[in-house]
């Protein structure tokens, strides 16, 4: 197999360093504007959470407050799995394979992480020992707290237009991904601080930050979405548990899927 046409030009080494040097001064801008950006987030107003929410843990329920483990500060994922799904989201378990390494760094900077579903503790529990996943997974089911933080819908809702992201969008399903940021205060009033959703998570991908760096990126324009190319990590094949891709550059079982 001839090796692949480069589409870029090859240069002298100070052609390269001119170019790149130029490229860093748009990195440290972009650094600074994502500074900016973080600053005017952490500035944003609160709202109390005025209902007591208690969900299904791996031991029993377990309030919103629960969830704190001893800090001031809650992540939680909204991860997709409905109370009828065999599965959890492809693009959900994406992202949750880059959780339980940032779990213990982000309880020494005050902070918590949980997972919460729609699904029964009952299916959680399966499809989280297939995953070989640690982190803290609790069942939203019975509560209204995903259609309270935009991450649930009926069936007649998700046939139409429903509200996602902030706006009337079609999604076409009846749950959607997304992350919620609370805060507890001394006193044991938690409130709501900050809510992301669709591309707003791409931040949670270190995956995606790695490929940035190559030079196919994320080689995603001629699929018809993105992460369509996205398995399981217990679904790639034999011969792909790394992550490298067949020849095609497609998934080795992406025909069966």
């Amino acid at each position: 197999m001839s090796a692949p046409q480069s589409r870029h030009r090859v240069v002298s080494k100070e052609e390269w360093l001119e170019a790149r040097l130029a490229h860093l001064a748009a990195e440290k801008e972009l650094t600074r504007k994502r500074e900016e950006v973080a600053k005017q987030r952490r500035e944003l107003p609160w709202e109390a959470v005025e209902k007591n929410y208690v969900f299904e843990g791996p031991n029993g329920p377990e309030k919103l407050a629960d969830l704190f483990s001893g800090q001031s500060q809650l992540i939680v994922y909204h991860f997709m799995l409905g109370p009828d799904w065999a599965e959890g989201c492809k693009g959900c378990s994406f992202l949750a394979d880059h959780f339980d390494g940032a779990r213990v760094h982000l309880a020494n900077r005050d902070t918590s992480f949980a997972v919460v579903s729609h699904a029964p503790m009952e299916r959680i529990q399966v499809f989280q020992k297939r995953m070989g996943w640690r982190f803290h997974w609790v069942s939203s089911f019975g509560t209204d707290f995903n259609r309270d933080y935009g991450v649930s819908f009926t069936k007649e809702e998700a046939a139409g237009e429903v509200y996602y992201n902030y706006h009337m969008m079609r999604f076409g399903s009846e749950e959607a991904p997304g992350l919620s940021v609370f805060y507890k205060d001394d006193s044991g009033a938690v409130f709501h601080t900050y809510s992301t959703y669709a591309r707003g998570l791409d931040w949670l991908i270190g995956a995606y930050h790695f490929l940035d760096l190559v030079p196919k990126g994320r080689d995603e324009d001629a699929l018809p979405h993105t992460m369509a190319w996205v398995r399981h990590h217990d679904r790639y094949g034999d011969l792909l548990s790394l992550g490298s891709v067949a020849a095609t550059g497609k998934p080795r079982d992406a025909e069966s899927k």
